[in-house]
């Protein structure tokens, strides 16, 4: 059995005799001498990654003005911070948007720009008092005028991640970058072999007080991360670093598409192997991680898992979905996780970076709970109509102006001979090809890229959909593309006019 300390490991560190590889390195180490002789043989195993993570932000202080100002807002670059912490203490949120900008723009790049060295615009407002008697304050920044200027990340580092497609015939930009429609790609994220918690499954080295490399600089894990969910494998971090002392190489900002601003941030944390069973830890596959498929298609919390994946199969370039192979992407860059993890290698092995034990451990058990809602969000099964009046599209322009009229009914879903869903026409339809003296099949004249729903889905995301592309109904289809109901901006005029 082998047991090593801290303090030993250390003590190599600084007569430059220690022993140090990355993960990806630890996995043909452990494949050659085993578990127990990787443990003698490594003293410490780098990690990296280098991710979107949205929940970061950066706590700063301006010092006082002259005369002062107690701030109750503040915007950096028209990009709104929380200030409802003291005189002039803010806390700037990676997410935020600019208020000039939108979503091209916001916080993440703002840290981004003071760590280049970039200057800032602030515009702040306050109510004034005695003590602090400015209302309105604008100057101009760069960061080295900050007194303090830490990034505090409330979750980073995710132990793995759920990866994303879309069923839905339209493609939909999310937080997980761009679904074409009908399963066109499938989006990752996470650096898998080289994952830090992955490979301290049980956080014997990795918690608060832990010592890593955070944006090219030293930081420190200062608890587990918010969603922190270890039962089911999806581990964060919180995490402190000093802006000052980072590089910009290891810290980005970026826009997603239909989304909004984020932070790439670089991680790496280094395993002491004070044991086989961390060795063994440390050689984790990424064949070894596995993970979902969701579908993005359902605008839910609890979204359809469609598979489960290795990151493996995720890094080969394409999976499988019902027979098909479907391209995969990653919106982490494995090159530069790989060169975190290198970097980090070279820093404990020249002794500029020394490991630490965690004064205590992140806690192994639990999940996430969902938000507490105490008002029910109706779903579109709640308020759609039921009475569907369907036609079949080898009928005639005329059937379809008789069932209108005998029905009062503004919407007809074309069917196919199986029953699903392959188009939809309106009274307006009917009256235009009248109107033009085309009586052929209802084919000719139908929408044939029709937007639908799910029974399930929350009433507000079909408002949403009803909204953006102008339509006043939508078909709600089961996953068969069968017609369930249809729900009309009538529907959603009366649940609004019973809530209020």
């Amino acid at each position: 059995m082998v047991k090593k300390s801290v303090h030993e490991i250390n003590r190599k560190i600084e007569d430059g005799s220690v022993n140090v590889v990355t993960a990806e390195e630890m996995v043909t180490i452990v494949e050659e001498l085993g578990a127990e002789g990787a443990a003698k043989e490594v003293d410490v195993v780098t990690t990296g990654t280098f991710g979107a993570m949205c929940s970061s932000g950066l706590m700063l202080n301006l010092g006082h003005s002259e005369p002062p100002i107690k701030i109750q807002k503040i915007w950096f670059n028209n990009v709104e911070a929380y200030s409802g912490l003291a005189a002039v203490d803010a806390y700037l949120g990676a997410a935020q948007i600019s208020d000039t900008r939108g979503i091209q723009y916001g916080g993440a790049h703002v840290i981004e720009d003071l760590l280049r060295g970039k200057e800032v615009d602030v515009h702040a407002t306050s109510y004034g008092t005695d003590c602090y008697p400015r209302k309105v304050l604008d100057t101009i920044i760069s960061l080295e005028d900050l007194n303090e200027a830490i990034l505090l990340n409330p979750r980073n580092a995710y132990q793995k991640y759920a990866a994303a497609t879309n069923s839905s015939k339209r493609t939909l930009h999310t937080y997980m970058g761009e679904l074409l429609p009908n399963f066109g790609n499938v989006t990752y994220s996470g650096a898998g072999v080289l994952s830090p918690l992955s490979n301290d499954p049980n956080y014997e080295t990795i918690g608060m007080g832990t010592r890593i490399f955070m944006g090219g600089a030293q930081g420190y894990v200062i608890g587990n991360g918010t969603q922190h969910s270890p039962s089911s494998g999806f581990g964060t971090l919180m995490l402190k670093g000093n802006l000052k002392e980072m590089n910009p190489d290891y810290l980005r900002a970026a826009s997603f598409t239909g989304y909004g601003a984020t932070l790439y941030m670089g991680i790496g944390i280094p395993i002491p192997i004070l044991n086989e069973k961390l060795a063994a830890a440390t050689a984790v596959r990424d064949e070894d991680i596995v993970t979902t498929i969701e579908d993005y298609a359902v605008g839910s919390r609890d979204k359809p898992v469609i598979r489960k994946v290795n990151y493996a199969e995720l890094r080969s370039g394409s999976v499988q979905i019902d027979g098909k192979d479907v391209p995969t992407s990653s919106l982490s860059s494995f090159k530069n996780a790989r060169k975190i993890a290198n970097e980090l290698k070279a820093w404990v092995k020249h002794g500029k970076f020394f490991v630490t034990m965690p004064v205590e451990r992140l806690c192994t058990e639990g999940v996430a709970k969902p938000m507490k809602e105490t008002q029910v969000v109706p779903l579109v099964k709640d308020v759609m109509s039921s009475f569907v009046v369907t036609i079949k599209r080898d009928q005639t322009v005329q059937d379809a102006a008789k069932k209108i009229w005998e029905n009062s009914f503004n919407h007809l879903t074309v069917i196919s001979d199986a029953g699903e869903l392959v188009g939809i026409l309106t009274a307006w339809d009917v009256s235009k090809a009248v109107a033009e003296n085309c009586f052929d099949s209802v084919e000719s004249v139908m929408t044939k890229k029709v937007l639908t729903c799910a029974p399930n889905e929350p009433v507000d995301l079909a408002a949403r959909r009803l909204d953006r592309y102008g339509v006043s109904a939508m078909p709600v289809i089961d996953a068969q593309r069968r017609v369930l109901g249809i729900i009309t901006s009538d529907n959603i005029s009366k649940l609004i006019a019973r809530r209020y």
